[in-house]
């Protein structure tokens, strides 16, 4: 038999450790940031690209992407090799990989704070950048293939099986979420509406979860601790049961995050159905994991790497109960839009994601140099610092998020709410965010002890060299299963075709719930007193886009007592019929704002943007006075008008036409309002003697269209028109 030599790429894992360490830094850091901006909202006042809104997204999609993206790279790119005895493919593509991520990841660190955003969770990137995902993407797919099919060794072992997973359904979910209709080189609408529009996101935005966070850190599981416990995966059986029945139920569990809203029932209810179902395969992964290491449990007592790697696959387990009982409409109808959510996402970041890349880090680099860790007394002081943090966040969100659940659905005695200002939930968990903020930095502590220990080891160690290896030629594989071969084994040496069944397992789901939605009619009942927007609060729309304002104000009223109490008439699917993209939110640090038009006087919504507390004594919400100082810049409204004409926005010709009188006769109305303020109108007529010629007309700039945006919200329906046009369409 043929013996043929070849060297491993050790320089591409290499590029990918310092680039998870780094953007990890960035990303911990800036989450850091924003739970002080809890605690000091105008700690960067003044500054825009720096606001809460603005850098919320930076902060998500740096730890999803950069610092959990680079990890996924750079365990794969190691593992695989190993795992096939070749070398990868295409050093080419390799490094387009690489540099073409951190390319993205950059574009996205400067896009982000400046405002341009989609505002869809964890996809809020805008469509140049987009494509370049999906290219890069590609890119990193067709190596992986590539490299599979020029493989020495016959069968894939099963983490394998999740790196192709992860591959196919990632490239699915972000191509069709990310459907959008440019109007410029960073703006852009989803080509779906309101409902729809929700579905498509949450379908996308759950699974981003489930195979970008989950699926592709099982495969660095099975590769990773079996090799720092030197032990055997405990159950080959149990491999298999675990990959195809987690990806063929998690595509179709993304409608949890819509319970109790406009979505139809049918879809809701089926997103409940498989949740549930969810917790087997994921516990079937767990269990698989922590028993990999019986009979190493004295090592796991000594070693750092298995210590972050068992309290890793424990918060996997721990999430993955927890999501599926949050799925469950009787408690989801508590845990929505509070604190609890993030509680239960950062249990999986920090523990799961975090916690795992950290003893894949620890393992790998004293490997990829040729030395011992610097100091492993340091490696477990990062363990139980990082321990504590992840605690020291966690319990007091959970904390936080029952006390808001509480507060908000109590009733006195005479029937009306017994916590009716909004503020008075927030100021009740301020400790908590005390507490959170607290961990954070305990977090973040030790992921600067663990870069001063690598930055040790690197020095101890020699250079990063290509490992040398040898493995026989692989014979030709038999296309038929041979006598006693088990389908599976069989199926393991037939790349190919299990891509494609893998395929097919995760787009079931999506077709059954998605295609109905989009083209079912009588799934989104029409409303017709519900108008399309006028060319000033469209364009005022985009700037609470802009803003981020989405990320603490939900535009979802559910069908409770005390949010009909509280809010008004619950939310139905007609209302949303032209919003691209959906506003729904999912978090609420402030209250609901759908039926907030009408509410409060235009001067109110004025001086709250210019400085929230003085309308709302106590409010964490930090100012926004660039919108008051910015002149409004509308050479693309008509572009904007007639992109959503193109989407099915019943704009007419002439309504383009008169956009710009339009929206002077109604920004004229509204600077009327404002001056009967005598500060505002004072204030502005000082500085116009100050300025002079310079000056910006109050009625030109961007609070003026912000405005006119949130006094429509929700002003286009009566009760009684809603009754009686659902009557009609039954």
């Amino acid at each position: 038999m043929e013996v043929q030599q070849f060297y491993y790429d050790n320089k591409i894992v290499k590029k990918f450790i310092y680039a998870t360490m780094l953007w990890g830094i960035v990303g911990f850091s800036v989450g850091l940031l924003l739970a002080f901006m809890f605690l000091f909202p105008n700690i960067t006042d003044g500054i825009s690209w720096l606001s809460f809104g603005r850098i919320r997204p930076l902060h998500t999609n740096a730890v999803i992407f950069a610092f959990v993206g680079n990890a996924i790279f750079a365990g794969v790119y190691y593992s695989l090799q190993r795992l096939l005895k070749t070398r990868m493919a295409s050093d080419f593509l390799s490094n387009f990989n690489f540099w073409g991520w951190q390319l993205i990841i950059v574009a996205a660190a400067i896009t982000l704070p400046l405002g341009y955003t989609t505002s869809k969770e964890y996809a809020e990137l805008e469509w140049p950048i987009d494509i370049a995902i999906a290219l890069v993407w590609v890119a990193f797919g067709v190596n992986m293939i590539w490299t599979i099919l020029k493989r020495r060794q016959r069968h894939l072992y099963v983490a394998v099986w999740f790196y192709l997973g992860t591959f196919v359904t990632v490239a699915v979910l972000h191509i069709f979420n990310s459907l959008e209709l440019p109007v410029g080189f960073l703006k852009s609408y989803s080509v779906y509406a309101g409902v729809q529009d929700a579905l498509v996101q949450w379908w996308y935005g759950h699974n981003a979860v489930a195979f970008f966070l989950t699926t592709p850190f099982l495969g660095l599981m099975y590769y990773f601790v079996p090799k720092a416990a030197n032990r055997p995966v405990y159950s080959y059986r149990l491999s298999i049961v675990h990959f195809w029945s987690l990806i063929f139920i998690y595509i179709w569990a993304g409608p949890h995050h819509l319970l109790y809203s406009a979505l139809p029932d049918w879809a809701q209810n089926l997103g409940v159905a498989f949740s549930v179902m969810l917790i087997a395969p994921s516990w079937g992964g767990m269990i698989n994991g922590l028993l990999t290491l019986r009979g190493a449990w004295d090592k796991v007592r000594t070693d750092p790497v298995l210590k972050f790697m068992v309290v890793a696959i424990t918060g996997y387990g721990m999430a993955t109960f927890e999501g599926p009982m949050l799925s469950l409409k009787n408690v989801n109808a508590i845990a929505h839009f509070s604190d609890w959510v993030i509680a239960h996402v950062h249990v999986g970041a920090l523990a799961w994601n975090g916690f795992l890349t950290f003893g894949m880090l620890y393992w790998l680099i004293p490997r990829m140099f040729k030395t011992k860790l610097f100091s492993k007394g340091l490696a477990n002081f990062h363990f139980w610092i990082g321990t504590l943090g992840i605690v020291m966040y966690a319990l007091p969100m959970y904390v936080a998020g029952f006390v808001q659940a509480s507060m908000w659905k109590q009733f006195s005695p005479d029937g009306t709410l017994t916590y009716g200002n909004f503020l008075e939930t927030v100021n009740e968990i301020i400790p908590m965010y005390w507490m959170r903020a607290i961990g954070g930095s305990l977090f973040i502590l030790g992921s600067l002890v663990m870069l001063y220990n690598v930055v040790m080891t690197v020095r101890s160690g020699s250079k990063v060299t290509d490992d040398l290896a040898e493995a026989p030629a692989l014979t030709k594989v038999p296309k038929r299963r041979q006598r006693g071969e088990g389908y599976h084994t069989w199926l393991e040496r037939k790349p190919v075709k299990l891509t494609i069944y893998a395929t097919i397992a995760i787009l079931i789901g999506g077709i059954v719930q998605i295609i109905p939605t989009l083209l079912v009619d009588s799934n989104i009942p029409t409303i017709t007193s519900v108008k399309p927007y006028t060319a000033l609060e469209l364009e005022g729309r985009d700037l609470y886009i802009r803003e981020g304002c989405v990320g603490c104000h939900s535009q979802m009223i559910r069908p409770f007592r005390s949010e009909v109490e509280r809010y008004g008439e619950y939310s139905k699917a007609g209302e949303y019929v032209y919003d691209h993209p959906f506003l729904w939110g999912s978090k609420r640090t402030g209250p609901d704002l759908l039926r907030v038009g009408g509410k409060y006087p235009d001067s109110w919504h004025f001086n709250h943007m210019y400085d929230p507390q003085s309308t709302s004594s106590g409010s964490i919400m930090p100012a926004y006075q660039w919108l008051i100082r910015n002149k409004h810049d509308l050479t693309n409204t008509e572009s904007k008008m007639r992109a959503m004409v193109s989407l099915g926005v019943p704009y007419t010709d002439a309504d383009i036409a008169n956009a710009r009188d339009d929206m002077k006769s109604q920004s004229e109305k509204i600077v009327e309002n404002l001056y009967q303020d005598p500060d505002i109108k004072k204030s502005f007529e000082d500085e116009k003697q100050a300025l002079g010629s310079e000056f910006v007309p109050l009625k030109d700039r961007e609070i003026i269209a912000l405005i006119a945006y949130l006094q429509r919200l929700g002003t286009d329906i009566k009760l009684s028109d809603v009754k009686e046009q659902l009557s009609s369409n039954q």
